[in-house]
């Protein structure tokens, strides 16, 4: 899955290339590469601020968690020589120096358990793990095949999420005359060829699902009634599939409606008010925002004092409001805090979220229905 930022305002995470705060020699330091866009500079700040010694902080932003992935791959996979920084040549991306910890986002997490790449996190050493929802427990408690587990090792600590939603174009439907609340909405006539979609088979087909009833996560799609009457019907809604750049023909007019991730969808409604989004009232996906800790970082209690900060309340609601997200912690969100047309999005609605899922591994025959399934809806 390729979530990014899009658009991106510009009071997040002024890092320049990276080093925000360069220690002295033999200083400890906590180094940590993670998405773009995913942490404010401010949250950094205050925890330099509360530590009782001087450290080293090196924050690293990347664009895409595929890039973070492939940089989990490199360390993994890095030669055990590194005779080339003898000779003063700069080292290449999979010769750097590993960071302590690095964001990845849910879906990867399976991944990245079964190639090893990434090693389980210390909980006694989390003062906040205990704070944390079961359902955030959960779905980083996985075995060594990275599949749900409760007896499993925990794998990561999620620090933000958000959801897929549907995001429209206000003028439009002054015309038409209704608003869309719910997936069902994308099958009504006037949406003919208005629809801009993701290019990811486990979303789209899964608000079909999700429509009949089922869940984002059914196996077995070869039995659900009706599945590929539905998948019918939708193809010549959609015109225009991206996992990337399904904003712009809304924001140029040319499709009317788009399904996206809330964290590109959130900063574009400020800049552009004729848009509002809305979370399908059915319920929808959700995705998490992880910090895992690379197979080849170092023993270091400061990674666990940085993840317990996150989870502080205060520090969560900061995190939430900045990056237009939600946090794991329960951090309220008044309309005193944000835009009435952003609020909306920031879910606190326990009901909604119980209907909502997120995308859990599927066997890999299942994975290669879904993507059949999705290559005829494309044809």
């Amino acid at each position: 899955m390729r979530r990014r930022s899009f658009l991106q305002g510009s009071t997040i995470l002024l890092f320049g290339q990276g080093l925000l705060a360069c220690g002295a020699k033999n200083q400890q330091t906590l180094s940590v590469e993670l998405l773009k866009g995913s942490i404010p500079g401010q949250v950094v700040d205050k925890f330099q601020q509360s530590l009782q010694s001087k450290i080293g902080l090196n924050f690293v932003p990347l664009e895409q968690l595929q890039d973070l992935y492939q940089q989990l791959q490199a360390w993994r996979d890095r030669p055990q020589t590194t005779s080339q920084k003898r000779w003063g040549i700069p080292l290449s991306s999979s010769q750097k120096k590993a960071a302590d910890l690095i964001t990845l986002g849910d879906y990867w997490l399976k991944t990245a358990i079964e190639e090893k790449l990434i090693q389980p996190l210390e909980i006694e050493k989390l003062k906040q793990w205990p704070v944390l929802p079961q359902r955030w427990q959960e779905i980083v408690t996985r075995n060594e095949q990275g599949l749900l587990d409760a007896r499993g090792k925990v794998w990561g600590a999620p620090y933000r999420w958000g959801t897929t939603v549907i995001v429209y174009r206000r003028d439009k439907f002054t015309r038409l005359g209704w608003e869309p609340v719910d997936w069902t909405d994308l099958w009504r006539p006037e949406l003919r060829d208005r629809i801009s979609a993701l290019d990811q088979p486990r979303e789209v087909i899964g608000l079909v699902l999700k429509k009949l009833g089922q869940s984002y996560n059914t196996q077995k799609i070869d039995s659900i009634a009706n599945l590929e009457a539905e998948l019918r019907t939708l193809k010549p809604q959609v015109k225009f599939y991206s996992s990337t750049r399904y904003l712009e023909p809304l924001i140029m007019g040319d499709t009317w409606l788009a399904i996206g991730w809330s964290n590109d969808v959130l900063p574009v409604l400020g800049r552009y008010p004729q848009l509002q989004a809305v979370v399908p009232r059915s319920g929808t996906a959700l995705w998490a925002d992880l910090w895992v800790k690379p197979v080849t970082g170092k023993k270091d209690d400061l990674i666990y004092q940085w993840i317990d900060f996150c989870w502080l309340p205060n520090i969560a609601n900061q995190i939430s409001l900045l990056t237009k997200t939600n946090s794991p912690i329960s951090t309220p969100i008044t309309k005193f805090d944000i835009q009435t047309s952003l609020l909306k999005i920031l879910i606190d609605n326990q009901e909604l979220f119980a209907k909502s899922e997120f995308l859990l591994p599927l066997p890999s025959q299942v994975t290669a229905q879904y993507q059949s399934l999705f290559n005829t809806l494309k044809e």
